[in-house]
């Protein structure tokens, strides 16, 4: 006798992510813990149910029936939830861990969005990357908005939006500049142990840039201190007053013709948004709405 859903959860997470792999990155376990799962499955029913092929899977005829049943159960489970939770009515606040890019940024932009979505209040908690991971599993959030996939037993990491990293100025740019340029600007950083600093570092090593030779002026500890520090600095157009931020963190100004923005000549610096939560949490109906909220907003 099958005692709980799991093992149909994720014969059904296969399906819809049409592979073992995938399912495996949705789910937050490894990957021959699928396969063991849809062995039993498929050794409980005594019929093969799932054929893994080169482009992802087919289910056999027996597969489909199972994956109708399947269905059922799932729709028939969450109407149940639903109904628990009305009886319940649980007055929470739901609570974002979020890093600086993504909290100043990219939240406040879609929050009343989102506090629709799942019915609820939200509040966004912003700090670095490292201090959210720590506090989703601590449990003071209720899931985590990453720059950085800091790893950490527990958790499960779900890829978010694409980020590009971009250089900027209050005084005009060229659209790209070459790398021999970049000594002659005055800089403006994170503070070290930042992940942005971090991230443009290895990229500059990687261009035989000396960062080491920059005249750096100042050294600020948030994204928003970054570009109000730019935006106070006087115009200079022989040397520039520059730093390096994500896109979303200028998108206003860019439009309204505060900052300039530019990109470095045979250059891109793209990086991962995050979104973290527990494994316990995993089904929980709360995290599953805000997780496909989220997911759905990836640009």
């Amino acid at each position: 006798m099958l005692k709980d859903f799991t093992k149909l959860e994720t014969f059904l997470t296969v399906v819809r992510e049409k592979s073992f792999s995938k399912a495996s990155a949705k789910l937050g376990i490894s990957q021959p813990a699928v396969t063991q799962q849809i062995k039993y499955l498929e050794d409980y029913l005594d019929t093969k149910i799932v054929e893994r092929k080169k482009n992802g899977i087919r289910l056999t005829k027996e597969g489909e029936e199972v994956y109708k049943i399947a269905l059922k159960l799932e729709r028939c489970i969450l109407n149940a939830e639903k109904e628990l939770f009305k009886i319940i009515n649980k007055e929470i606040t739901f609570i974002i861990g979020a890093s600086f890019t993504i909290g100043n940024y990219v939240l406040p932009e879609v929050l009343n969005n989102l506090k629709e979505a799942i019915n609820n209040d939200v509040f966004i908690k912003v700090e670095v990357s490292e201090k959210i991971v720590d506090e989703v599993l601590d449990k003071k959030c209720d899931i985590g908005l990453i720059e950085s996939p800091i790893m950490k037993e527990g958790l499960i990491y779900r890829e978010w939006m694409d980020d590009e990293l971009v250089l900027f100025s209050n005084t005009p740019l060229p659209k790209y500049v070459r790398k021999e340029d970049l000594y002659r600007f005055n800089w403006i950083c994170r503070e070290e142990g930042s992940h942005t600093r971090k991230l443009v570092s290895e990229v500059f090593e990687s261009m035989g840039v000396e960062c080491k030779s920059f005249n750096v002026i100042s050294e600020v500890s948030s994204s928003t201190a970054v570009v109000q520090t730019i935006l106070r600095s006087p115009v200079n157009k022989e040397n520039p007053t520059v730093s390096i931020i994500s896109k979303y963190a200028i998108a206003n100004e860019v439009e309204n013709g505060k900052l300039y923005e530019a990109r470095i000549k045979g250059i891109k610096i793209k990086r991962k948004f995050y979104i973290v939560y527990t494994k316990e949490r995993k089904h929980d109906p709360f995290i599953e709405k805000v997780v496909d909220f989220l997911l759905k907003l990836k640009k």
